[in-house]
């Protein structure tokens, strides 16, 4: 199951978005062979995300999503907390819709549960290629 939540912020899902991204996310499993537990989706503000970097990552700084990973051997599940402030500023930095860029940390997170890193060059290349891919199928 993937539930959708938004949580101090102001942001609302466009019509039929939550039906077409739950889509999306069950193709990425199938594609990558993995089987889908319980995933939440949670789009909240800046402020509410720095208090979870800070107290569950010791990172003190802004980011556009957290991903807390659940998955078992057989079932992806996990939390993916996503900045709605983060997303817009991206989004007109990088001259992209909000929800594309929404559609973008969305999938990163994906990619993070199905255990894709990106901490070297070659395992950024990858998630990027990854990301770039399943954007064109949603």
């Amino acid at each position: 199951m993937i539930f959708y939540h938004i949580d101090s912020t102001s942001f609302k899902y466009p019509y039929g978005f939550k039906k077409r991204c739950s889509h999306w996310i069950n193709q990425t499993l199938l594609n990558e062979n993995s089987q889908l537990g319980t995933i939440n989706i949670i789009v909240t503000s800046d402020e509410l995300l720095l208090k979870i970097n800070i107290e569950y990552l010791n990172h003190n700084y802004y980011t556009d999503i957290i991903t807390f990973d659940y998955s078992t051997k057989d079932r992806i599940s996990g939390d993916l907390y996503i900045s709605y402030d983060r997303i817009a500023e991206n989004a007109k930095h990088y001259e992209n819709t909000t929800i594309d860029e929404l559609k973008r940390v969305i999938i990163h997170g994906i990619l993070h549960l199905l255990r894709y890193q990106d901490h070297t060059p070659a395992e950024k290349e990858l998630m990027t290629q990854k990301e770039n891919f399943y954007l064109t199928l949603f």
